[in-house]
């Protein structure tokens, strides 16, 4: 995994980072400067495997068809200077990457997949996608209990719900 270390651009971040490459069939790597220019630093941070699941196919179905295919990389502040990011997963799941943005505390970024990731991830969903037919679920009527139009009979109702609120006598009149 390929991370750009750049200068922040408001007085709120000093320091940007992003996720800019993968390097497939990379050694490990640890933090492994790769380029520097001038402030900003490209670094080799991590090497972690992509693991395709048979549960998964429909979510990789859905990011084969987005304009750009893409990797997600969900990486984490650790707070240590010298290794301020900690790669925590590489998915092709768009789903799974949503998942971790919802939370908020991870930083997920999208690298778009490689011609060999790309036709690998292709393949495996030729191999292993079963479309599922949409079943609309029914309600089930035994269940129900009656209703004769007067609103939800399990909730008690002192009085008439259709009638129209009053004033008050207390209320001044306008």
């Amino acid at each position: 995994m390929v991370l750009r270390r750049s200068p922040g651009v408001t007085r709120w971040a000093d320091v940007v980072w992003r996720a800019t490459g993968i390097l497939p069939g990379a050694d490990e790597a640890d933090w492994k400067l790769l380029r520097q220019e001038g402030e900003s630093a490209e670094y080799h941070a991590a090497t972690l495997p992509l693991t395709l699941y048979r549960s998964d196919t429909e979510a990789y179905v859905h990011g084969l068809a987005a304009k750009v295919p893409c990797l997600f990389v969900v990486c984490r502040e650790t707070g240590v200077k010298d290794r301020p990011l900690e790669v925590v997963l590489v998915t092709a799941s768009p789903y799974e990457a949503q998942d971790y943005c919802d939370g908020g505390e991870e930083l997920v970024e999208r690298i778009a997949m490689t011609p060999g990731i790309l036709n690998w991830v292709r393949a495996y969903v030729a191999e292993h996608h079963e479309e599922e037919a949409f079943v609309k679920r029914r309600r089930d009527k035994q269940r129900m209990p009656h209703q004769d139009g007067v609103g939800d009979p399990r909730i008690s109702q002192a009085t008439d719900v259709y009638r129209a609120p009053r004033r008050s006598d207390t209320e001044p009149v306008q």
